[in-house]
């Protein structure tokens, strides 16, 4: 049994999985230690981490880079890594920007909007397959919710039906109303992942930086499950009073010469 199929076992049984974003080595070992089913090195981490201005800024040599280190901080992971913008744009393309983030450590890779011949190539090609409908931040540049009609509604349904039917191992719903949500969970049997789509996917996924608030920015969907940003500039600000009025270092944060070594030493300039 592949580890997707594991996760389709998680869903029929009805157990939540749990996906959290992560980008670096430190932070991944410390998501698998506390028990993160899957990590996803998502395109987020250009906004996040490498001060773009959107998503859409992010290489495949950023994602791979990220991706690689991640696999160091968690060998034994389940890693969805983001395909970036423009990387996909057609089968062959695919194939191959696939094949570079498995080869940094990818399980599984990830891609926006309803392309069933995505999906068909990159299963083609042995890979798992995560889809992502709802908001698409490649691809949409405006961050609103999706599917508020009835109209907008069913083709997100519809859309989701027909990438199961291609062969999708996950599917990312995000910022979709939760009954849209639920209908399309109990629909597909592939697992669903939601962020900011209510609790009846079968899994859901925040970005770290917003779990722990490391950015400034806060939004409906997310729970601040720490203040890691405000914690961390309140110690630098520490340490920089601390350097500047001579607290730091004290005598404990470092060491001395033995005393006939400093006498040999001194004698030198007698």
């Amino acid at each position: 049994m592949s580890r997707a199929q594991a996760y389709r076992l998680m869903k029929a049984r009805g157990e939540k999985i749990v996906v959290l974003t992560a980008y670096d080595a430190p932070t991944a070992r410390d998501e698998a230690e506390a028990g993160v089913d899957i990590i996803m090195v998502g395109d987020s981490v250009g906004t996040n981490v490498l001060g773009y201005a959107s998503e859409r800024e992010v290489t495949l040599a950023d994602m791979a880079h990220h991706i690689a280190a991640v696999r160091r901080g968690a060998p034994g992971a389940y890693i969805i890594g983001d395909l970036p913008y423009a990387t996909y744009d057609t089968p062959e393309q695919a194939q191959e920007s696939a094949a570079r983030l498995a080869a940094a450590g990818a399980d599984c890779v990830k891609f926006e909007g309803a392309r069933l011949d995505i999906v068909r190539a990159l299963k083609d090609g042995g890979h798992d397959v995560c889809c992502h409908v709802g908001l698409e931040s490649q691809h949409q540049a405006a961050k609103r919710r999706q599917g508020k009609t009835a109209q907008t509604a069913r083709k997100l349904l519809d859309d989701a039906v027909a990438l199961d039917e291609a062969g999708q191992d996950f599917l990312v719903l995000e910022l979709i109303p939760r009954e849209l949500a639920a209908r399309i969970t109990e629909t597909l049997h592939a697992p669903t992942i939601g962020i900011g789509a209510g609790a009846q996917c079968d899994g859901q996924v925040l970005v770290l930086h917003d779990l722990a608030a490391l950015g400034r920015r806060e939004y409906k969907h997310n729970r601040r499950y720490g203040e890691i940003g405000a914690a961390l500039r309140g110690a630098v600000a520490a340490y920089a009073r601390d350097v500047r009025e001579g607290r730091f270092p004290a005598q404990e944060h470092g060491f001395s010469l033995a005393p006939e070594e400093l006498a040999a030493f001194e004698k030198g300039f007698s």
